[in-house]
């Protein structure tokens, strides 16, 4: 199993490991012939080419959602055939194009979301609310489409949460995703479950070491944060993939043939949850489920940087 502290994601710190790695390089390596400043050079040049690149897909995507709206305009006033009646075979026709457009409709919503978390654009709107009132809203969301594909979704509020300033919306997302990505890996009859509780969140320093645990659970004695999880009776993980499922358009290779979407689900969570101030992680185990956890400190931090991935 993987612990939190082990294998997460959190903010502000890849920016500078980077720095600092390309200022420790030796100044003449022997595997690069460059020094420091030239490296980090050409990173920054990469980096540049990179967010240019981005910008064009977000345009061309944005540009795609008119004509898709359309498309789905008129799909929606054929089956309601206010047009002339439809037989079986056309009706049927018609709910493939739906569902094919609903498709493409959330790659094109993801490749925004990617856009905007990678180029620093995202924006948080922190207000003081009730997260069992958001997981909750979440869950009737999804309930629908767990049923058609037979899974059993149960959430149960927890009332030792406090209320606390969050952005709803970005949270939503991120328990999304995570649903959305419990439904893919989970067969019919299998059961995925929501949970959120308190949560006494040990941050680590560069002399974290020498503290003990005890220690630490001493001066901090109060709940700092809360932790959501999402769990699934899915296939599980492998312990090798557990850092890898969070990167951008990664998909398991045992399951990269059979599962629909481009890999930018847990990737966006990542972000999500790192512009909020959190850390993200998965527990699993081959063929034992998969547990998907995100902890938000109760008070919001200053803006994070979003593409940072930390391990």
């Amino acid at each position: 199993m993987g612990s939190a502290s082990d294998k997460s994601y959190c903010p502000q710190e890849a920016e500078s490991a980077i720095a600092a790695e390309l200022y420790s390089v030796d100044p003449q390596s022997a595997e690069t012939g460059l020094a420091p400043a030239q490296l980090l050079q050409e990173y920054t040049q990469l980096r540049e080419r990179f967010l240019r690149t981005t910008n064009a897909l977000a345009s061309a995507t944005h540009d795609l959602k008119t004509p898709l709206a359309i498309l789905n305009g008129y799909m929606e006033l054929l089956a309601s055939e206010k047009l002339g009646s439809l037989n079986d075979r056309q009706r049927e026709v018609l709910r493939d194009m739906h569902s094919s457009g609903q498709r493409l409709q959330q790659f094109i919503q993801d490749f925004l979301s990617f856009s905007v978390l990678e180029t620093g654009e995202l924006k948080m709107q922190y207000e003081t609310g009730d997260m069992n009132t958001c997981l909750s809203e979440v869950c009737r969301l999804w309930s629908h489409r767990f049923q058609e594909r037979g899974l059993a979704l149960y959430f149960l509020a927890n009332d030792k949460l406090a209320h606390f300033a969050f952005d709803s919306a970005k949270v939503q997302r991120v328990i999304s995703n995570l649903l959305e990505n419990a439904s893919k890996f989970t067969v019919a009859g299998g059961t995925v479950w929501l949970h959120a509780e308190p949560y006494m969140w040990e941050r680590r320093k560069p002399d974290s070491s020498a503290i003990s645990s005890e220690r630490r659970r001493q001066d901090n004695p109060l709940p700092n944060s809360v932790k959501v999880s999402v769990s699934d009776t899915g296939p599980g993980i492998p312990a090798e993939y557990h850092i890898e499922v969070f990167d951008d358009f990664f998909r398991l290779p045992q399951n990269e043939a059979q599962t629909e979407g481009m890999g930018l689900g847990l990737a966006i969570a990542r972000r999500l949850v790192s512009s909020m101030g959190g850390k993200i992680w998965v527990e699993s185990e081959l063929g034992a489920g998969a547990k998907f956890s995100f902890i938000l400190p109760l008070k919001p931090v200053a803006a994070a940087p979003g593409k940072g991935k930390n391990k």
